[in-house]
This record gives structure tokens, sequence and C-alpha cells, in this order.
């Protein structure tokens, strides 16, 4: 009944095509956010979500869906009906991570979306309390080492980037830090700007401004390579010899039936979007590398990130419960 369902949409989308896409957008867009306002997420949506209206003629609403980690938004843009006028922010967490974490995941990343564009990436910033007495990720390794389970890691939610970003380097790696999951990165600031949480693996774009107001300590980038914002900074790997990099990317994704005419409209209103001069400086100013990759290259990214991270993940018997 599902095949017939989605082949009878498939049929009466492609009939209705030329129409909609003449008239196209004629009402307010929505972009869901799946995680609360204050994250990479919901910065990444609002920048788009700004400048959008200027191209395609209609309001761009952000509309934050949080919950189960980034399964609850993510779901509803899944299901939404497929006429570009719900599109999902998507990035690493939930387009790729979530296929591993979840052993029966409400929608499909790969088979229920289509790649509007990628927008930007960052790295993971791993930061510790003001006061940690550790002062180096060598200095966290040795003591977790000898302290298994006295150290704590927080993240926004349970199977967030964060999370794996952690979970995974840390168990690599051979350490015992209690995971202290939030309902955002909001609320996991607050605890380790109050000092009740050691560490937070975050995205780069929000902890940047921790770390150059000397709120909190930087101890390890997640990239491959040396994150040019904070040289000084080593990898995960030139630390540990743990072989792991992973980036936080974010773009826009809409349900896999949307009309192609309709699609194109969106890929280029947001092509327009990235391509901005004031678009780049502010996404620069947070740290962020803005994507360079055309609509068809987003979407193969996208599948092979899902194919790579759903193996890694399940490899390491990290689950969302």
């Amino acid at each position: 009944m599902l095949r017939l369902f989605r082949a009878l949409t498939a049929i009466t989308c492609l009939a209705v095509a030329p129409a909609l896409a003449q008239t196209f957008p004629d009402h307010p867009i929505r972009i869901i956010v799946p995680q609360p306002p204050g994250g990479g997420f919901d910065l990444s949506a609002r920048v788009v979500a700004d400048r959008l209206p200027a191209i395609l003629g209609q309001p761009v609403i952000v509309e934050n869906r949080p919950g189960a980690g980034t399964v609850v938004g993510s779901d509803v843009a899944a299901k939404s009906a497929p006429d570009g006028y719900t599109m999902l922010l998507g990035g690493t967490s939930n387009m790729a991570l979530n296929l591993g974490l979840y052993p029966k995941l409400a929608y499909d990343p790969v088979k229920d979306f289509k790649a509007v564009g990628l927008i930007v990436s960052w790295p993971f910033v791993l930061i510790g309390r003001k006061d940690l007495p550790q002062a180096s990720i060598k200095d966290v390794v040795a003591y977790a080492k000898a302290n298994p389970g006295k150290m704590t890691y927080a993240s926004a939610g349970r199977g967030t980037g964060q999370h794996i970003s952690a979970a995974v380097s840390f168990q690599l790696a051979g350490l015992d830090i209690l995971h202290v999951p939030y309902s955002g990165a909001q609320p996991a600031y607050q605890d380790i700007l109050g000092g009740r949480v050691d560490l937070f693996f975050d995205n780069a774009s929000t902890a940047l401004p921790q770390i150059k107001g000397n709120a909190v300590v930087p101890l390890a980038v997640s990239s491959a390579n040396r994150y040019p914002v904070l040289p000084d900074l080593p990898t995960i790997k030139e630390a540990t010899g743990v072989d792991f990099n992973i980036d936080t990317w974010f773009g826009l994704f809409v349900p896999a039936a949307t009309p192609a005419p309709v699609l194109e409209k969106l890929r280029a209103a947001l092509a327009q979007v990235v391509a901005d001069p004031t678009v780049i400086e502010i996404f620069a100013k947070t740290g962020g590398s803005m994507s360079k990759l055309n609509a068809e290259q987003s979407e193969a990214f996208a599948k092979a990130e899902a194919a790579k991270w759903s193996k890694l993940v399940r490899e390491a018997g990290i689950t969302a419960e």
C-alpha cells in the first residue's frame, strides 16, 4: 500500500508540476529546524531565511520543531506536502548520523528527501569549563583514563552531532566519560558556563563566541586538519592518535516527490544566497566554510555521508536510546 501511495503521489505531482511551477511560490514558505533556537541548525536557517524572501517574493518562516534529538522535526518535514512550501534544515545529525542511531528511524534521509543545496560547514570544537583542572586534551585523556566515569560531557541531545563527535572519539581513545544530554545547545552552555559539566564537543559556530570571551577552555577540533580560526588547537588525531574526524554541515532539503520545476526554483534561490558576499561574511565571522557544491553534488555528498556515518555509528555500538 505504501508503494502504491508513493506512486500515486508521484503521478499527481507530475500532472500538476507545470502549473505549480508557474505560480510558485504564492504564499509563505517554512523552514523546519529540528533543534531549538541557538545552535548551528538555527543559525544556518535564519541567515538563509532572512534573504530568500527578496528572491522568492514570499516570506520564509523558520519553525523550530525539536524533539528526540533531531527526529521529530525531520519526520514532520518528510511527511509534509511535496509542494516546495516546506523545507528541512538538514545536517550531519539528522541526514547522516540518525540512520545508524535508530534501528527503525521514522523517516529515511536518503529516500524521503532531495537536496536543495548545502550551505555551510564547521568543525566541532571540544571545550572545557573555564575552571577545568586539565589544561589540554592530553591532560584530559590522561585524567579520564586514570579516573573512568569521573568526567562528564554535555551534548545538545542523544544522537546529535555533539553527542556522536564526543562518544565516538572518546570510545576510540578508550575513555569512559559520562554523557549528559540536554535539549539543545543553549541549556548545555548554561551548565558548562556554570561549571556543572566538564566538556562539550560543540559546533564551532556557537563555541567560538564562548572561546573568544574566555568563558570556556578550547581543547581540540574534530576536523581532519587544523582549523584556521584556531590554528594553535590540535586535531583529535594529533592529540590522541585516534583516526577520527567529522565536520558538521548544513543544507536545505525538500520531500523527495517535490516537482522538479519547483525544486529548481528553490535551488536557484539558495545558490544566490550562498553566493551573497554578506552571507559569506556572516558565516566567516562564525568560522564557517561556505559550500562550493552544486545541487547535484550536494545530494551525492549527503548520500555518501549517510552511508559512511550510519556504518561508523553502528560499529561503535552507539544508540539514541
